[in-house]
């Protein structure tokens, strides 16, 4: 029994021996050994590897893109006016025992870095107008999409400027970084939000609505200046349709009249008898009809054919 115990203590501490020489190093992380404070050892290949028991600590620290998002502060642009920009920024740790050195820990590095950007970001914030920073998307007229003119100046497109602005964000903070060996890689610096505050939301989204409609009112107005004026050269050219018409249709119709009389005189001439028996006949069509009465004198000319078959020479 005694034996036994021996060597069920030996087995428990070889155990303990043996979990406390080896670690495993995932592929999300990289690790360093320290030995009394001081670093002995980096492993950023992810595998099982050892370490003196009891006396190595493993620190670990995360391989991936990490993310710092920084609480919404107000800035003022160069004209002193406030603005709420809420950002992010992404990062890589690309030397782990430098890291270490300098930020430690990633709290420290999210805290640290996040009041980096912001500082470096105010900065360049207060050599901007509202407008570049803001995004002119929010004063554009909904319905063309152009830009709202303030002053006959018309407001910059907002996201080059932007990009602009957190390039240069970018650039400062990846110099600060690099100059203060904080052996990490920042990747990017983005804006979430940009806006008012709350005090001036209403103010100035009452400006934008009162610079729409006078927009509006100005393309209305340009709009019915344009009515108009087709409207008056319709009817102009339909006046000249109209007066080219008639005067043509007069044309012609005395055309007509004139060919009609000259046949009817034509006709006159070759046979003034017949024309005259013609006449008659039309005149007797239009007067009588089924049971009309007419009393006429007894040498009318009218009762020239009614009253024998041989009408008097010359007579109409």
């Amino acid at each position: 029994m005694r034996n036994l115990i021996i060597i069920a203590i030996v087995i428990i501490v070889a155990l303990v021996l043996l979990r406390q020489s080896l670690y495993v190093v995932d592929v999300t992380e990289q690790v360093i050994i320290l030995r009394f404070g001081e670093v002995v050892k980096t492993r950023l290949a992810p595998g099982l590897d050892v370490k003196v028991p009891f006396v190595d600590t493993v620190v670990r620290l995360d391989k991936r893109i990490l993310r710092i998002d920084a609480p919404p502060v107000s800035m003022p642009d160069t004209n002193k006016q406030n603005l709420v920009i809420d950002i992010y920024a992404r990062y890589r740790i690309t030397d782990p025992v430098q890291f270490r050195k300098t930020l430690q820990t990633e709290t420290n590095a999210r805290s640290r870095l996040g009041d980096i950007v912001t500082s470096t970001l105010r900065d360049r914030v207060a050599q901007r107008e509202r407008e570049e920073i803001i995004g002119a998307e929010l004063l554009r007229d909904p319905d063309t999409g152009a830009p709202i003119v303030e002053d006959d100046v018309p407001l910059v497109e907002p996201r080059e400027t932007r990009t602009e602005i957190l390039d240069e964000v970018l650039a400062e903070v990846r110099n600060i970084t690099v100059r203060d060996q904080f052996g990490i890689e920042m990747i990017d610096v983005r804006i979430k939000r940009a806006d008012f505050p709350e005090a001036v939301t209403a103010s100035i989204y009452t400006r934008m609505r009162a610079e729409r409609n006078r927009i509006a009112a100005g393309f209305r107005a340009e709009g019915e200046e344009q009515d108009r004026r087709i409207r008056a050269d319709t009817d102009r050219q339909r006046d000249v349709i109209l007066a080219a018409a008639e005067q043509q249709s007069n044309e012609i119709r005395g055309q007509g009249e004139a060919e009609a009389i000259s046949i009817l005189a034509d006709a006159l001439n070759r046979d003034p008898e017949l024309f005259a028996f013609l006449r008659s006949l039309e005149a007797y069509q239009r007067i009588i009809r089924g049971q009309d009465t007419i009393i006429l004198s007894s040498d009318s000319p009218l009762f020239d054919y009614l009253a024998s078959p041989n009408a008097p020479e010359g007579s109409q």
